[in-house]
C-alpha cells in the first residue's frame, strides 16, 4: 500500500481536530479521518477497534487523562498496536519532549504548522507518500514549510 488509507488524530484542542480534518479532506477525501481528545480514549479506541486500525497516528502531547508521551509508550508496549506509525504533532519543541518521544517509538515529532497553507503541504506530502519512505519525505519537506520536523 503506498497511501496511507486512515488517520487517528489524538488531540483535545476542537480547532486544530476541525482545521485538520477539512485540510485533509481537501488533500484527499478518500483517507479515512478519526479523532480523539486524549491518550486515553486513544488507546481505549485502537484496543477495542483492532481490525479497523488507523494507517498512522498523529498524536499531540499535552492532553488531559492521558498525555501524547504515555500513549506512545502504551501503544509501542502493545503487540497488536506496535506497528501502526505515530507522527508527534504538537506545538512543543521542547528538546526533551522531542528526545524521549523519539525513543520510545514515533516515527518522526512535528510542530503544528502555522497555517492551512502549510497544514496542507503537510498533509499531502504524508497521505501521497510510502510510509516506509516518510522520515525521507517529511525531512525535504521541512525546507518548504515552517515547522520544526524530526525524524
Amino acid at each position: 500500500m503506498t497511501q496511507p488509507r486512515s488517520f487517528l488524530l489524538v488531540d483535545d484542542d476542537i480547532d486544530d481536530i476541525i482545521i485538520f480534518q477539512e485540510t485533509l479532506k481537501k488533500v484527499d477525501d478518500k483517507i479515512g479521518f478519526f479523532y480523539v481528545n486524549n491518550g486515553k480514549d486513544a488507546f481505549d479506541l485502537l484496543i477495542e477497534n483492532n481490525p479497523n486500525l488507523p494507517s498512522l497516528i498523529f498524536l499531540d502531547i499535552n492532553m488531559p487523562r492521558m498525555d501524547g508521551k504515555e500513549c506512545l509508550k502504551l501503544l509501542k508496549q502493545d503487540s497488536r498496536l506496535k506497528h501502526i506509525p505515530v507522527l508527534m504533532y504538537t506545538t512543543s519543541s521542547q528538546s526533551a519532549d522531542i528526545e524521549d518521544t523519539m525513543m520510545h517509538g514515533a516515527l518522526a515529532f512535528i510542530t503544528k504548522p502555522w497555517g492551512v497553507n502549510e497544514l496542507k503541504k503537510l498533509l499531502s506530502a504524508i497521505a501521497h507518500s510510502p510510509i516506509s519512505k516518510l522520515p525521507q519525505t517529511l525531512q525535504s519537506l521541512e525546507k518548504e514549510i515552517s515547522c520544526f520536523i524530526v525524524c
